[in-house]
């Protein structure tokens, strides 16, 4: 009890920084794992994002490669033409009526009355022919009938008078008989001369020339004084031409896929460069009812009046038909379509993405696009610019028209 009284407070003091001093390594060692871990934790981590973003990147290439391996094409649909369209076709026009005028005497032109370009009435003259050797062959036969005349005349007395003494047995039955043989041959004689002297008269009324109907005189080959040959003894040679021009026929071929619609009663429109700025409205009037071999076209005519002279025979002319389409049509562009030495194509992307090469039939050209016939439907992908290594089977990336 006596012995030394011990301070707990000392104590305390005395033992508690030894007791910290041997306490503080663990907390130190935990850190140092928890750091380790945390460190693991990171690089792993980096670790995954970078062999995640190295797969990322081969799989893009990967696609990005097999992208560019498949060609990126423009398509577009074909175009349906309107149920009804415009038909224009080149054509000529001719006169109604056209007439070449020949003589039909021989002899010298004495003189003209008309010249080209004027307009002319049905029998009004045009020119008048000098016919020196009808008119003496016309005389020498006037001439002739009236000496076939006397003779029929004494012929006729003299078998009358022998009938008369024939009954009163004062002449043989003979001279009877002779007298009426020359009379009958004299009747004969006088019906040949008579006969003569029309063809000769004739041949003189040729020396005039008529205009065989109402028109235009279009064309004069002969002048005053020029020989005139009626073909007897050489080429027969033109000397005018007259055409009637009101109504003009306006003749036109029409493609073999057009011909159901053009029909007589028809309207059409007429344009001539020469009036320019004027239509000119005509029917069709008739067709040939048959297709040329030759060119797979219909001949038509178009009668359009031309009161004012106007439309000129020989004239081109551009006719527009406003048609209702039989067979509905599609046009494509031009750039569309592949001209290959086994024919004409047309590149169309199927469902899969694969290109099939089709044949199609081609008919009237606009310009930038055709008119297609066959081979190709509306709801078709047409591949625009098509390379010409392109093959049916290849597979095409799509992109339309106008896309950016």
């Amino acid at each position: 009890m006596n012995g030394r009284v011990i301070d707990t407070e000392d104590v305390e003091v005395q033992s508690g920084p030894n007791r910290q001093a041997s306490q503080s390594p663990r907390p130190r060692k935990h850190r140092g794992y928890l750091i380790a871990i945390a460190l693991g934790i990171v690089f792993l981590f980096t670790a995954v994002i970078g062999l995640m973003t190295r797969f990322s990147e081969r799989k893009a290439l990967a696609n990005e490669t097999e992208a560019l391996a498949v060609a990126t094409v423009s398509v577009v649909h074909p175009k349906a033409e309107p149920p009804q369209e415009e038909l224009v076709l080149p054509s000529t026009l001719q006169a109604f009526t056209e007439s070449p005028i020949y003589a039909r005497t021989n002899g010298y032109l004495k003189k003209w009355y008309k010249d080209i370009g004027s307009s002319v009435h049905q029998g009004e003259l045009l020119a008048d022919i000098e016919t020196p050797e009808i008119d003496q062959e016309l005389l020498q036969a006037r001439a002739a009938r009236d000496q076939s005349t006397a003779q029929l005349q004494i012929a006729q007395s003299s078998a009358k008078r022998w009938e008369s003494l024939q009954k009163m047995d004062a002449v043989a039955q003979q001279e009877t008989d002779e007298r009426s043989s020359s009379f009958t041959q004299a009747k004969a004689n006088l019906a040949a001369a008579e006969a003569n002297v029309h063809r000769l008269e004739q041949l003189e009324s040729f020396k005039h020339i008529y205009a065989p109907f109402s028109g235009v005189l279009t064309r004069r080959n002969i002048d005053i004084g020029a020989l005139i040959n009626a073909g007897n003894n050489g080429p027969n040679q033109q000397l005018f031409n007259v055409a009637r021009i009101d109504p003009i026929r306006v003749y036109v071929n029409v493609p073999e896929i057009y011909a159901p619609s053009v029909r007589p009663g028809v309207k059409s429109k007429i344009e001539l460069a020469s009036v320019s700025g004027k239509e000119f409205s005509g029917n069709v009037v008739r067709t040939a009812e048959s297709i040329d071999p030759a060119t797979r076209t219909l001949l038509t005519e178009i009668d359009v009046p031309n009161p004012k002279g106007e439309l000129l025979p020989g004239a081109y002319a551009q006719v527009h038909f406003a048609l209702n389409v039989q067979v509905p049509l599609l046009s494509v562009p031009v750039n569309a379509l592949l001209f290959r030495a086994e024919g004409i194509r047309a590149a169309v992307v199927d469902a899969n993405g694969q290109v099939q090469l089709k044949p199609v039939s081609i008919g009237r050209d606009y310009g930038r696009e055709v008119e297609v016939l066959s081979g190709v439907e509306a709801s078709d992908l047409l591949v625009l610019n098509p390379a010409d290594s392109l093959e049916s089977g290849e597979k095409v990336s799509v992109k339309q028209a106008g896309a950016k």
